[in-house]
């Protein structure tokens, strides 16, 4: 997150005054409106500027008034999918135009969007679920827009991290999102192995055809560590499974239901618990070595003392007395 030292004023909302000549794409007034509880609301006009307004993360309930508010009276709605941010507009009666930003068009939308700006048009970004900017390429167009003046307000609320946070039951006073792991299994292995080191709360975004392999490599590194894998946060099918990382993978691994979008949140290393001494890992090294494969040694002597699986193996093959089998 970035702070800009120019000055933004925090409240964007005004209000109504006499009609003006108006570079809006909706001439009409009726437009400009939108439906609570079956009863028509008129949206108050925006300033121009740019709005980054979360979106339900799954219940189309979970929306608040002042982003339905905020979309209604834009000139226009930039998203990643126009056919998920329609099914919102519907539920809700709102005919503010949309127009795609993604990952494969930004740099070509990015500069028009930037001129409708400066002409003083009152542009919302939203992303198909959630918080924008949060795993999408939304901050370019953020940085582009202080760059040209206009100014950025956020209309902030669901948020499928901070949602993850509050059920999972793991430590939140300090967190690092990652979003999604690589998806190579060597550029995975490497990561989680830097990720086991650090001192706070993990969370992580992940899908459901890519859940059970990186619940595995999570495992390997710390598998006694607590956490908790979400699906479908707010929806129908909603579930928390809640264990120790090993058991998760392995519950994932013997076929727990993968369809749907997936959070996992992982507790900080255990500040209480002394870090074996390398004496201690060489002396369980050799033991589990006289009968196991390297591999297993390995896996046994992480499990045993927490330490990283890296770690382990490299002193296992610093040991130099077993080849892997």
């Amino acid at each position: 997150m970035t702070w800009p030292n120019a000055a933004i004023k925090v409240t964007r909302m005004v209000d109504p005054r006499p009609a003006e000549k108006s570079q809006s794409d909706r001439k009409d007034a009726g437009a400009r409106s939108y439906l609570v509880a079956d009863r028509t609301v008129a949206a108050r006009p925006l300033e121009p500027g740019l709005y980054l307004v979360a979106t339900p993360i799954g219940n189309l309930g979970d929306v608040t008034l002042r982003a339905l508010e905020t979309l209604a009276a834009a000139d226009l709605i930039a998203c990643e999918d126009t056919r998920i941010t329609a099914r919102l507009l519907e539920r809700y009666g709102i005919r503010t135009p949309l127009t795609p930003y993604h990952d494969h068009n930004a740099a070509t939308a990015r500069p028009k969007l930037i001129k409708r700006l400066v002409d003083g048009a009152a542009v919302a970004l939203v992303s198909d679920a959630g918080t924008p900017l949060v795993s999408d390429p939304g901050y370019k167009l953020v940085r582009a827009a202080q760059e040209a003046g206009v100014g950025v307000t956020a209309v902030p609320g669901p948020s499928a991290v901070l949602a993850a946070l509050a059920v999972a039951g793991l430590p939140t006073d300090r967190f690092f999102f990652e979003g999604f792991l690589p998806a190579k299994d060597a550029a995975r292995r490497a990561r989680v192995a830097e990720l086991a080191r650090l001192p706070a709360t993990l969370v992580l975004f992940e899908s459901g055809p890519r859940i059970a392999d990186a619940l595995a490599a999570l495992a390997a590194e710390m598998p006694q560590r607590a956490a908790a894998v979400c699906r479908e946060l707010t929806k129908l099918h909603e579930e928390v499974r809640r264990g120790d990382l090993g058991s998760l993978a392995r519950e994932y691994a013997q076929g727990a239901e993968t369809r749907g979008e997936f959070v996992i949140v992982i507790a900080p290393p255990d500040a209480a618990t002394p870090e074996a001494a390398p004496e201690e890992i060489d002396a369980l090294l050799r033991q589990a070595l006289r009968t196991q494969t390297l591999k297993d040694a390995v896996a046994a002597v992480t499990q045993a003392t927490g330490a990283p699986r890296r770690d382990v193996y490299r002193r296992a093959l610093a040991l130099g007395k077993v080849a892997p089998r």
